[in-house]
């Protein structure tokens, strides 16, 4: 929505930075599509295949990623909650034993993270330069 909003300010539709309740309801609206198409496939790999969670692990888990997103707006840096959510998941494997983890998926996992910024930029760069074309 921030983003979104940025945009929106940046373009000059909007004077002031204020979150429009049309783009509340576009993003919430793409969230729950997002997670009807494809949403159970990330909950079944990450809370069944990853790692076997129990519910005193997604507590723990829930517990310490809040901390962490908490701790890290305290201090004004930008966190991913997906990275943050995983990385719990993993550190609540890791009390269980080594082979409680399904080390092929936590490698195309961290593998996904480091391949979603230079694609995300290269996307977003020639997205840029398409638009150029016709907002200029």
């Amino acid at each position: 929505m921030g983003v979104i909003t940025l945009a929106l300010v940046s373009f000059g539709a909007l004077h002031t930075f204020h979150v429009p309740w049309e783009v509340i309801a576009a993003c919430a609206l793409a969230m729950a599509l997002g997670t009807a198409c494809g949403g159970w496939r990330i909950i079944k790999t990450v809370g069944k295949d990853f790692v076997k969670l129990q519910p005193i692990h997604g507590f723990c888990v829930q517990t310490a990623s809040a901390g962490v997103i908490l701790s890290a707006a305290a201090f004004g840096l930008p966190t991913s909650t997906a990275h943050v959510l995983t990385s719990s998941i993993l550190g609540a494997g890791l009390t269980k034993r080594l082979s409680a983890i399904d080390w092929k998926i936590a490698y195309q996992i961290v593998m996904a993270w480091i391949l979603t910024i230079p694609i995300v930029g290269f996307i977003a760069y020639n997205l840029e330069a398409l638009l150029r074309h016709f907002v200029r």
